[in-house]
């Protein structure tokens, strides 16, 4: 038997407490909060349990809220962990079970333990501040290669040769003249997803952070590569950092929907500028260091004061996540752009208080989302780049497309201009850097747009003499170019019949004329009118039988129908998408039609009136009307000259021809007008068919091919007026427009007797076929007989002279207008209708005082893109109905693009007890400056109307929109 030795016996003893000892030490080791304890917190609570979204009022994000608890009490018992709800759930003890069955996660038993343990060693938290969490608790992953850092953000210095080039983790500069690396700043937080030279180029302002933890700014040293501050304040990643230009500020957002803004000297949060519901992508500061711009995933952009926090405006009209935002180098026009594929530009008011920062222009940009647009430093180019794998360069005042280059070799991620704007580079998501030197020509935007206004316009060429023009017939076989029947006349009628007289074949007939170029030719038909079954057709074409471009329409704008279909004749309620960015005097095309939108919608429903306003609508180019379907597609689209070469922007191109099948002006029922400009000196076809492939013996038809005379006249409805004393009537002056004379014709009266007023002088505005006047009556003596007035005798009306004027191809034309007629005086009316300003205290005088008529008209001033307001004042006399002043048309004759606002699908009017109201007028942004009289009109009491008020339309500054 083994016997061992008291020394022995001793060793082992001490071996075995020693062992027991150490156990018992690693099961009384305190449990660290930090790395043990928050960590299992993270991975299992926090996606439903944070402060800023606390289900069941319990935070477990910070050890503040776990002491506090939930809305059932205290989370945990320190030093009882059987008792602890937390433990409980966790273990299944105590319904509902956390986390969520759903969840597909389960704390293992180790972590249960761990979290037991912590909780009977008193559950303590961090010594002094918790510090936030640097990073995430996942599993890495090696990559199966080594592959190229993609470019988050990049930015060219305008003041030194250095580029930045940001990746994940790490900066890289770059010289810009060799390309060659000056410095690595390694070991930042997260992928850097932005990065900003400050505006004298000395710092670099980085944005990054780690997921779901934190965000981080921070400025560094250019020269030395050293960062100077540090900002951590945010709950996420940070994807704007952006430092004022007087270098005070520093502005952060983050995807956690917050911008922060700090001190740079003191580096103290000074204020948290909430209000977007989604992520922060970018910020930009205005010139002058007093605004700041936010554009966030939730399809909006935010303007902010600096000095208060103050929300100036929110710019609204976005349709989905806005990633890019900056301020035009002026600091005049606020720019942005995101996943709608547009491109918007806001003019900046909103400066010293909260404003509507009215849309100037909204441009569709790319098929894709557009990830990033920024300014050229001369201020003249905008620079886009898309999910569509292009690069474009805009011109920066008008929105016009100037270059595109297309099939770049990955997604772009950030796009910057050289310091001298004549390159642009760009970073890719493989990793690459390429530069792209910009034509010489860009800045000949300013010649594209002229060239757009004047396509598909006729010239200022004194028009051809016509003479009587000769009679033919048509000569078959004529239904091939060399069979042509020939116009040997300047200006012909030909007879014709559409009717084959070969078994199987469909009829055409062709007319040869020659032609200078730039001569203009007016050719039409006579089919319908004559009631023959012929539904005529008429092409213009080629000595070869080709047809002849007319104009280019670049779409720049993309929509649909959203309420209703359209019939071949309806002019109003064109409801159709995103209609808020769209401006009047457009062109909508529609499946081949072009309409011109007339006047805006009354809200959402309510939709555009395209032109001429009332009647039947008008068509555009030679195109002819046809109906619409629900949801069809239509776009907003820019006329070019046939020919012209149009870089892409992402939305289609229409090319028209000269042919036309039903009258565009609706003069001539379904037979056919078109005006021809002969681009060449040559021959040229005229064909003409029927638009369905019909014929037969009763299709017979005139045509007229005639040099193109334009003029117009011009016709007074309303004459021999019935007018009460104290008010008014009114006139309307139609113009009809003869072979496309467009443009504006004054109408003047004169010579009208005392005690009576005429508006005068009266413009129809050019491309419109009406205006409106009144003729108005001073107040006369009333007793209880007949009325007690002076009345002019019939001759004295036969001096009232009506004429109209106009500038035709250089030369004023005059032409008389059927007279004003005998003008009858008539008894007060029950109604008189007055406008006077909006602080006017006229209320205060007596009724027959207000029913005077002023020496001078009231005088308004408004500025393009301002709402002014004024007040409607109606005298009754025992009338005690409504007064409706009209919905749409309220405000007779105002100028085209100023409107009475607000009134809705009502309209204007004033209830029977009410005797005033105020209304408002808004002006276009594009509405020249001009002085015209309008008035309202009631519909009531024989329709009185008010005397007219002198508006003044006149613009504030140099400012002035120009886009139109």
């Amino acid at each position: 038997m083994l016997k061992l030795s008291i020394q022995a016996l001793l060793a082992i003893a001490c071996l075995v407490l020693s062992g027991h000892l150490q156990q018992l030490s690693a099961a009384d080791a305190p449990i660290d909060y930090a790395k043990q304890v928050a960590p299992l917190f993270r991975k299992y609570c926090e996606g439903c349990h944070s402060a800023d979204d606390a289900e069941g009022k319990f935070a477990s994000d910070s050890y503040a809220g776990l002491l506090k608890g939930g809305e059932h009490g205290p989370a945990f018992l320190a030093g009882d962990s059987q008792s602890s709800r937390l433990i409980r759930m966790i273990k299944g003890e105590l319904k509902p079970l956390m986390p969520p069955e759903d969840s597909g996660e389960k704390l293992t038993a180790d972590e249960i333990a761990v979290l037991t343990e912590w909780i009977n060693q008193g559950a303590k938290g961090p010594s002094g501040k918790e510090p936030v969490q640097m990073e995430l608790t996942v599993p890495r992953i090696k990559p199966a290669q080594a592959v190229s850092k993609p470019i988050a953000s990049l930015v060219w210095s305008p003041d030194s040769d250095l580029i930045a080039i940001a990746r994940f983790s790490e900066i890289d500069l770059l010289s810009g003249k060799s390309n060659k690396l000056v410095r690595t700043i390694k070991d930042l937080p997260g992928k850097v997803n932005s990065v900003r030279f400050s505006n004298d180029g000395k710092w670099l302002i980085t944005s990054s952070g780690t997921t779901g933890l934190f965000g981080q700014a921070a400025i560094w040293d250019v020269a030395t590569g050293k960062k100077l501050h540090k900002f951590v304040g945010h709950k996420d990643v940070l994807y704007a950092a952006q430092v004022s230009p007087n270098q005070k500020w520093l502005a952060t957002g983050s995807y956690d929907h917050k911008i922060i803004l700090w001190d740079i000297a003191t580096g103290k949060k000074i204020r948290t500028l909430s209000g977007h519901n989604g992520a922060i992508y970018d910020l930009a500061f205005s010139p002058d260091s007093t605004a700041l711009a936010s554009a966030s995933a939730d399809a909006t952009v935010k303007v902010w004061s600096v000095a208060t926090g103050d929300r100036l405006d929110t710019l609204s009209q976005p349709l989905k996540e806005q990633s890019s935002v900056s301020f035009s180098p002026d600091g005049n026009y606020i720019v942005a752009t995101g996943a709608d594929n547009r491109i918007r530009k806001w003019r900046f008011v909103s400066r010293k208080s909260a404003r509507i920062n009215p849309l100037v222009i909204a441009r569709f940009a790319h098929e894709s989302p557009v990830i990033q647009i920024t300014y050229s430093p001369d201020g003249k180019l905008l620079a886009s780049i898309s999910d569509d794998h292009s690069l474009k360069i805009w011109d920066a005042d008008q929105l016009r497309l100037l270059h595109v280059i297309e099939n770049l070799p990955a997604i772009p991620t950030s796009v910057a201009f050289s310091p001298d704007s004549h390159m642009a580079l760009v970073g890719f998501s493989n990793g690459q850097l390429k530069r792209f030197p910009l034509p010489s020509n860009l800045p000949a935007a300013t010649q594209g747009q002229a060239i757009a206004k004047q396509a598909g316009k006729t010239d200022s060429l004194a028009p051809m003499a016509a003479g009587k023009p000769a009679q033919l017939k048509e000569q078959e076989p004529n239904n091939q170019p060399k069979q042509a029947t020939p116009l040997k006349a300047a200006s012909v009628v030909a007879s014709g019949l559409i009717n084959s007289t070969q078994p199987g074949q469909t009829d055409v007939d062709l007319y040869a004329f020659k032609s200078k170029a730039g001569q203009e030719w007016l050719i039409e038909t006579n089919a319908a009118r004559k009631k023959s079954k012929l539904d005529t057709k008429i092409e213009v074409l080629d000595a070869e039988g080709n047809q002849i471009p007319r104009v280019v329409l670049r779409a720049v704008r993309d929509s649909y129908f959203t309420f209703r279909g359209k019939d071949s004749n309806i002019v109003n309620d064109f409801r159709i998408h995103n209609w808020r960015e769209m401006e009047l005097n457009e062109y909508l095309y529609c499946n081949g039609e072009v309409v011109k939108l007339w006047l805006y919608p009354r809200g959402p429903d309510s939709g555009f009136n395209v032109y001429p306003g009332v009647g039947r609508r008008y068509t555009y180019f030679g195109t002819s009307p046809i109906t619409h379907a629900l949801h069809e597609p239509c776009y907003i689209v820019d006329p070019y000259p046939a020919g012209t070469e149009l870089p892409p922007n992402g939305l289609p191109v229409f090319t028209l021809y000269y042919e036309n099948n039903d009258d565009g002006r609706r003069e001539l029922g379904d037979d056919s007008r078109l005006i021809f400009k002969a681009p060449n000196d040559g021959t040229y076809l005229v064909r003409v068919s029927d638009v369905r492939g019909f014929q037969g013996k009763d299709f017979h038809y005139d045509l007229t091919v005639r040099p193109r005379q334009p003029d117009f006249k011009v016709t007074l409805n309303g004459a021999n007026p019935k007018v009460n004393a104290g008010s008014g009537q009114e006139i309307e002056l139609v113009a009809k427009r003869i072979d496309g004379f467009d443009g504006p014709i004054r109408v003047d009266i004169s010579d009208v007797p005392p005690g009576l007023h005429v508006t005068s002088p009266i413009i129809i505005q050019a491309g419109h076929d009406r205006a409106y006047g009144t003729v108005y009556a001073d107040p006369v003596a009333e007793t209880t007989g007949p009325l007690v007035a002076p009345r002019p005798t019939d001759s004295r009306y036969q001096t009232v002279t009506v004429s109209a004027t106009a500038t035709i191809a250089g030369k004023e034309v005059t032409h008389n207008v059927n007279p004003l007629g005998v003008i009858r005086l008539q008894k007060k009316p029950r109604i008189i209708i007055r406008m006077v300003e909006l602080n006017s205290d006229q209320l205060s005088l007596a009724g027959d005082q207000l029913a005077e008529i002023p020496d001078k008209p009231l005088e308004l001033t408004i500025h393009p893109g301002e709402t002014i307001a004024a007040k409607v004042v109606v005298l009754r006399d025992g009338y005690k109905g409504v007064v409706g002043f009209g919905r749409e048309y309220a405000g007779r004759n105002l100028p085209h693009g100023v409107f009475v606002d607000n009134i809705g699908l009502n309209g204007l009017l004033l209830l029977g007890d009410q005797s005033e109201r105020t209304f408002y007028l808004t002006a276009a942004k594009w509405v020249p400056e001009t002085t015209r009289l309008f008035h309202l009109r009631a519909d009531q009491e024989g329709r009185q109307t008010s005397l007219p008020v002198l508006l003044h339309v006149k613009r504030k500054d140099k400012l002035a929109d120009r886009s139109k």
